[in-house]
């Protein structure tokens, strides 16, 4: 049974979202995906809102584009937590969808990450569910003890090499 839903307002959206899936799938949390437009389809997007927590979702992550309402408007209709992921647009860069993301009216909040962080979306579902589920607390842990030890790598090899060497070196690979 999914835990996670991600939804898109556009089957465009997919490259980006896709990465919040590999991140859960990374972190073996079950995910549905739907592609469900906030304005051409209303009461689909609210059906799938309203529903969701009976479906056994307990995070919802939500790409949209330009005026971005679809993570508000299934803000409105759950009291999940919702997670918006700005897209990069090609006339504003994806700030019109982040402003349109972050600037809730008090009392429907939305988390909302970086333009196009579709990943960051997926960790911060991970953290989300971590709270109530060991398991995936110390696999957060893990991750974040891996992430310390690849910095601590490059950091020695830098010394190693100097950073003409090391350029050259990331280069090659």
């Amino acid at each position: 049974m999914p835990r996670v839903g991600i939804i898109m307002g556009s089957d465009s959206d997919l490259p980006v979202m896709k990465e919040a899936g590999d991140i859960l799938s990374q972190f073996q949390v079950d995910y549905e995906m739907t592609v469900c437009s906030a304005h051409r389809l209303p009461e689909e997007t609210a059906r799938y809102a309203s529903q969701a927590q009976q479906r056994g979702i307990q995070v919802i992550i939500a790409g949209a584009g330009g005026a971005a309402h679809l993570p508000g408007v299934i803000a409105a209709y759950t009291v999940l937590p919702v997670i918006g992921v700005p897209m990069k647009t090609n006339s504003l860069g994806g700030v019109d969808s982040l402003y349109s993301i972050v600037q809730m009216p008090r009392g429907i909040p939305v988390a909302t990450v970086a333009i196009n962080g579709a990943a960051n979306a997926g960790l911060l579902a991970v953290q989300i569910l971590a709270l109530q589920d060991e398991t995936l607390h110390q696999a957060l842990l893990a991750y974040r003890r891996k992430m310390a030890d690849e910095v601590r790598t490059k950091d020695q090899r830098l010394k190693e090499k100097g950073a003409e060497g090391y350029l050259r070196e990331k280069e090659e690979q």
